[in-house]
């Protein structure tokens, strides 16, 4: 609880994924990727409750061996490839409210994002209260620090390059010259249950950004990001004394 206000952390794990078969529980560091999220947002102090959203019922026990409750199982029709993300999110709400377990911040956290931890939840959970008069949503982003858009190519039909958004290459600034710019990461969305049943969603007018270190913004899609974020977890320490948290 943040200020009197509830907060509900959602891990949607659904069993199905075309890109890595079953990543939801592929385990990392000796426990499945949904242990990850689920476990960090038992650890916060300002979450009141943890739930798991599957289709699956293995899922669904894995999920409340490290921490989180499974009040139901996401119907069929919220978990297959094409369904919406907002359709299992509404549908977690609505269902613990008809239970008279009521929430002002609903908070997402992927399996897909295993790094973000308990206290990027508090301090997201922290700004977006903070920021309650201009603001109803939170999503985490990345600074752009080697791929800046401005040094982006094009590619004609005989293989010749040119820069995508500059008349020619040597009119290209200086990096250190450039105006930071971030990228979605998918580390952390945060609303009020009022934002996102309003905007449908939790990117609109009223977001700010939560700026998370570059090793926290890898996601599993894929074979080779897992190999990435294994990697990553093997040399935790060594890359938190070099990289700063930009939250913390």
């Amino acid at each position: 609880m943040i200020d009197g206000r509830r907060a509900l952390a959602i891990v949607p794990a659904r069993r199905g994924s075309k890109g890595l078969p079953l990543k939801n529980i592929r385990p990392l560091g000796g426990k499945p990727l949904l242990a990850w999220p689920v476990e960090a947002a038992c650890a916060s102090t300002l979450v009141d409750r943890v739930i798991v959203s599957t289709d699956d019922g293995e899922f669904a026990e894995i999920a409340k061996r490290h921490g989180a409750d499974a009040p139901f199982l996401r119907p069929a029709e919220l978990a297959s490839d094409t369904a919406p993300s907002l359709g299992y999110i509404l549908h977690a709400i609505d269902t613990l409210e008809q239970a008279g377990d009521s929430y002002h911040y609903v908070v997402i956290l992927e399996p897909t994002s295993p790094l973000t931890d308990a206290d990027d939840i508090d301090a997201a959970l922290r700004a977006l209260d903070a920021a309650r008069d201009s603001a109803d949503s939170l999503v985490g982003i990345t600074a752009l620090e080697t791929i800046h858009p401005v040094f982006m190519v094009k590619r004609d039909e005989n293989g010749i390059i040119t820069p995508l958004q500059s008349e020619s290459f040597g009119v290209l600034p200086r990096r250190q010259d450039l105006e930071p710019v971030y990228s979605l990461d998918g580390s952390i969305y945060i609303s009020t249950v009022e934002g996102v049943r309003r905007e449908q969603g939790f990117c609109h007018a009223r977001t700010i950004g939560f700026p998370m270190p570059r090793y926290k913004s890898f996601e599993v899609d894929d074979l080779v990001d897992f190999i990435c974020i294994d990697a990553i977890w093997r040399n935790l320490e060594a890359i938190r004394g070099g990289e700063p948290d930009p939250n913390h």
